[in-house]
């Protein structure tokens, strides 16, 4: 562990709602209804939260059926907080989490945005395109 964050508490825990709303948004992450997290933060297979002094500073998830297929989701860290090696723990416990009980042959995918892929690439993941592309769409009532 390094000086910068020995300080930093994380832990395998799906954060609280109201925790959630606030790292998404104040992260620079899209905003979600306080009904989708309510319905969404239950089902994670597995969730990290890095705590500062007790207040959280950062969160990923792991999302999917539990056999097949798993998403990576929700990798963020205050900005406050940026640059001390915190994205690259919360993928650490995600990933090893993965390698530890997912089963064979598992599929893992995330969706990376700007130069994330940078901190990705180190754990493995690699671009999709040009044989296959993501693709997305919001769904709006």
């Amino acid at each position: 562990m390094n000086e910068a964050t020995d300080y930093y508490d994380v832990r395998a825990e799906v954060p609280s709602v109201e925790t959630y709303l606030r790292l998404r948004t104040s992260s620079g992450l899209s905003a979600k209804t306080p009904e989708a997290a309510r319905i969404g933060l239950p089902n994670s297979w597995h969730a990290v939260t890095v705590s500062c002094e007790g207040r959280p500073v950062g969160m990923g998830r792991v999302i999917g059926d539990g056999g097949c297929f798993f998403q990576i989701v929700d990798i963020c860290v205050l900005p406050e907080h940026q640059g001390r090696g915190l994205g690259k723990r919360i993928m650490a416990e995600l990933v090893g989490e993965l390698e530890r009980r997912a089963p064979q042959g598992t599929y893992a995918s995330l969706i990376a945005d700007g130069d994330a892929r940078f901190l990705y690439e180190k754990f493995g993941f690699e671009e999709t395109a040009p044989a296959s592309v993501g693709m997305h769409r919001f769904f709006r009532r």
